[in-house]
């Protein structure tokens, strides 16, 4: 009898490393290939977990504008990704005012809303929580030259990656000091500092070879991963904290929803970008 692959077979562990390598194929085939697929695959991504949010705060009571507010999202990343390659003018940007407005107007016509305001607040929360970040993406490897550039996308994830990775495995061998127990409670500092160490030895290669950036920014990107990265899993951990869930999801084997695979990114993504425009 032929037997069926099915991921669920494997332990928590084998999961989350074949979940790993398959997205992470993709993600960096599509940033590679060219900006035009890392459009599409980054939509996409941002699409699933301002979804998820959505789903997540619906749990607590809140009644936001799940599609209406996606559908936002997806828009925002689209203008900015055209807008930094000159496809559309500056002017255009413009747009995101009155199309974000347009949730006062929607939220008129839901009569069974008791409280319209706090649906509108979440709304404008999973936009800014989520679809900026991703949309300042767009700016960051467009940062250098008005062109488009893998290396700083793929390069920032590899030391994204890394220090998840590093802060994982330290911290499930040597982890004992509580880093934040009452947000949450298994993460510690050994485990932190595992991250920092495969974060920096990371920058350090990618300095040797992806020449887009000086060396030095590498080393501060990564220092901005280190904090602001940890920083996001912790701010994501409240959050789901507060609603009494574990993961965000299901959509990622071993890792849980897409929030889960991304937080370190969401806080990360708009302090390398102003770093990054600052600096250039």
């Amino acid at each position: 009898m032929r037997s069926h692959f099915n991921i669920n077979n494997y332990s928590n562990l084998g999961q989350r490393a074949i979940t790993a390598l398959i997205g992470g194929l993709i993600v960096v085939s599509a940033s590679i290939f060219s900006d035009w697929t890392y459009f599409v695959v980054f939509a996409g991504i941002l699409a699933f977990s301002q979804m998820e949010f959505y789903k997540l705060s619906g749990l607590d009571g809140m009644l936001p504008l799940k599609s209406f507010g996606t559908v936002l999202g997806v828009m925002i990343f689209t203008l900015t990704f055209m807008i930094e390659k000159e496809q559309l003018p500056n002017e255009y940007l413009y747009l995101i005012f009155p199309l974000v407005s347009l949730t006062f107007f929607i939220k008129l016509y839901k009569k069974t809303d008791k409280k319209p305001f706090t649906g509108v607040a979440f709304t404008y929360l999973g936009i800014f929580y989520v679809a900026v970040p991703f949309s300042l993406l767009n700016l960051a490897v467009f940062s250098v030259d008005k062109v488009y550039h893998y290396e700083i996308l793929i390069g920032c994830l590899l030391i994204l990656w890394a220090s998840d990775t590093g802060a994982y495995f330290a911290g499930t061998k040597f982890g004992k000091t509580k880093l934040f127990e009452r947000v949450s409670p298994k993460k510690s500092w050994e485990g932190f500092l595992g991250g920092a160490f495969s974060a920096i030895a990371v920058a350090f290669v990618l300095s040797q070879y992806f020449r887009v950036l000086e060396d030095w920014k590498w080393l501060v990107i990564a220092g901005i991963i280190i904090i602001a990265g940890t920083y996001g899993d912790l701010v994501e951990s409240l959050f789901k904290r507060s609603i009494e869930i574990k993961d965000s999801g299901n959509g990622l084997p071993g890792h849980g929803g897409f929030m889960d695979r991304f937080d370190g990114l969401l806080l990360s993504a708009p302090f390398i970008t102003a770093f990054l425009k600052i600096f250039q």
